[in-house]
């Protein structure tokens, strides 16, 4: 059994309404994926506050309550606490100890682990990848379709130099599919989805969405029945253009395929998604 991980940063339930662009109209895909194939995860974990991005993908990847662990939410980019955290152990590190070939498929725009780890920045899924350099794929992979860039056309990286050819969603799609036929367990990131919440546009965050579910539409159809499809997230965002920030709505966690009722069975909050990965595998 091979596992497609997909990541959407700042996706939650809310009630149908003006400020909610998560709906049929704009993403069907995604709608019927939430209603039908999920579970609702709470991304609050207990802690005061909104949740944020660097503490709730921490827990994702960890099963660890980074959030309690802080003692706070923690925003952006995780701090030296989580960097500790993810550095003792992580889904990627798990799963290479059991010989398992593991890949993050997000195409950086880099050339080797050595500028990633220089960069001052890092999130959580680059602390995570640098733990096991081998599951890190880079521009080059991304122009032999064995890559996907996080934005699914590589359109992002044009205003930086990039002068190779676009890709539709449906295209990265099919190549992130290829990836995963070649992987026991591989994860990609979609993190536009936050940034488009936090914009408050209705069109921004309805042009972003119409991407997302022509991809998610073809993985969906294609994927292959032996293979295990999981998405989650982090916390809410998106489906409440109402507010500039994150929301405390409860997020999806999407199962299809093997174990499907297992991995669901019981799931309460983000901390749950790691542990019956593991389980499973």
């Amino acid at each position: 059994m091979r596992v497609l991980y997909v990541f959407i940063d700042g996706v939650g339930y809310a009630p149908a309404g003006e400020s909610n662009p998560v709906c049929p109209e704009v993403c069907p895909t995604l709608c019927r994926l939430m209603a039908e194939r999920a579970v609702k995860l709470d991304a609050c974990l207990g802690v005061p506050g909104l949740p944020q991005s660097a503490t709730g993908q921490a827990t994702l990847y960890t099963g660890v309550n980074a959030s309690k662990v802080m003692g706070r939410h923690k925003e952006g980019f995780p701090g030296p606490t989580l960097c500790r955290l993810l550095q003792e152990d992580n889904l990627f590190l798990a799963l290479r100890r059991r010989g398992l070939k593991v890949c993050f498929a997000d195409a950086y725009f880099a050339d080797t682990a050595d500028e990633l780890a220089a960069r001052r920045f890092k999130s959580v899924t680059t602390i995570m990848s640098l733990t096991a350099p081998e599951t890190i794929r880079y521009q080059r992979d991304m122009l032999q379709g064995r890559a996907v860039l996080h934005d699914l056309t590589r359109q992002a990286i044009v205003p930086k130099g990039y002068v190779g050819p676009l890709i539709t969603p449906e295209t990265a799609a099919e190549q992130l599919l290829s990836v995963a036929a070649e992987n026991d367990f591989t994860l990609f990131e979609f993190f536009l989805t936050d940034v488009a919440g936090h914009s408050q546009k209705r069109e921004t965050a309805e042009e972003i969405l119409r991407r997302l579910d022509a991809f998610l539409t073809v993985l969906v159809r294609e994927l292959d029945p032996e293979t295990l499809f999981v998405m989650t997230s982090d916390h809410g965002n998106i489906e409440d253009l109402g507010t500039r920030g994150h929301t405390f709505n409860p997020v999806p966690f999407v199962v299809i395929g093997p174990h499907a009722e297992e991995l669901q069975a019981g799931a309460t909050s983000l901390t749950d998604v790691m542990p019956r990965l593991m389980r499973v595998l």
